[in-house]
């Protein structure tokens, strides 16, 4: 029993040395925090979000926006009851403070916080945001990575779709954040799509651009004519499908399929649709 209570009292003499927080039983069930990052003090988890795909928006100091999808943490501190709040600046000082010590970099800083930090060929996205007088903060952070695509677009499927409706909506094209580069995980779903083409040679079809409702609406034109673009230039010079056969048109955010209002609405909202030119 005595080397028991010794053992113990030297790991809470450690902890404390080294200022390791560790989980409360005030957490709540199925949380904890992320591993880059210990809470402060006298702090419980009081609401706790995990996804292993999901994306958030952060934003630099000139007001650029990216869109990061990876592994999504949504993770909410309480101070506890009987603690005095120490203000919102000291909280969110601690958390910049923090990481710039391990070679993070702070995107923006005023009320709340953005940063990144890129360790071993990871990049891990961070929101800090307190309240008026630091009782309560939250962090999101997105540990990013590419989409595991397990679904993969169906050329039988999407013909149907024409067919009974006119046009279809492809999901599985992926772009760099503002760009209208296509990322090598939408390889699969361009070639279903030319293979829907090549199955029936008299199709011609509009490539059309959606984005969600962020940003500006003339920016969001632009930005999904130019991908629709893209996808066009794809099907022509890596499948070889004729040209005069396609047009490429961006509707921005002017066609939602979803609201605007929440995460998943607006990952619907970002996608490529097929209509057939009659």
């Amino acid at each position: 029993m005595r080397l028991t209570i010794l053992i113990f009292s030297i790991l809470a003499l450690f902890l404390s040395a080294y200022n390791v927080v560790v989980a409360d039983p005030e957490d709540v069930e199925g949380s904890k925090d992320h591993p880059l990052l210990t809470r402060m003090a006298n702090y419980y988890i009081s609401d706790y979000e995990e996804a292993e795909y999901d994306s958030a928006e952060f934003y630099d100091q000139n007001d650029k926006e990216y869109v990061i999808e990876g592994h999504k943490y949504v993770i909410t501190y309480q101070l506890k009851d009987g603690y005095e709040a120490s203000g919102q600046m000291n909280v969110l000082k601690n958390y910049t403070n923090a990481i710039r010590k391990i070679g993070g970099e702070i995107l923006y800083e005023s009320h709340y916080a953005y940063a990144k930090i890129i360790k071993g060929g990871s990049e891990t996205w961070i929101y800090v945001w307190v309240n008026d007088d630091g009782s309560t903060y939250t962090m999101t952070i997105v540990e990013r990575k590419a989409l595991d695509q397990q679904v993969v677009a169906d050329p039988k499927a999407m013909a149907e779709g024409i067919m009974a409706e006119g046009h279809v909506a492809v999901y599985g094209i992926y772009f760099d954040t503002d760009k209208a580069t296509i990322k090598p995980e939408s390889d699969p779903t361009i070639k279903a799509v030319a293979q829907l083409l090549k199955n029936n040679p008299s199709l011609k079809v509009y490539i059309v651009g959606h984005t969600d409702m962020t940003g500006k609406l003339e920016y969001n034109m632009d930005l999904s004519a130019k991908r629709a673009e893209a996808v066009v230039k794809e099907l022509v010079g890596k499948y070889g499908i004729d040209s005069s056969r396609l047009k490429s048109k961006g509707v921005g955010p002017l066609c939602p399929v979803a609201s605007n209002k929440s995460e998943d609405g607006k990952a619907k909202n970002r996608r490529v649709e097929i209509v057939e030119i009659l």
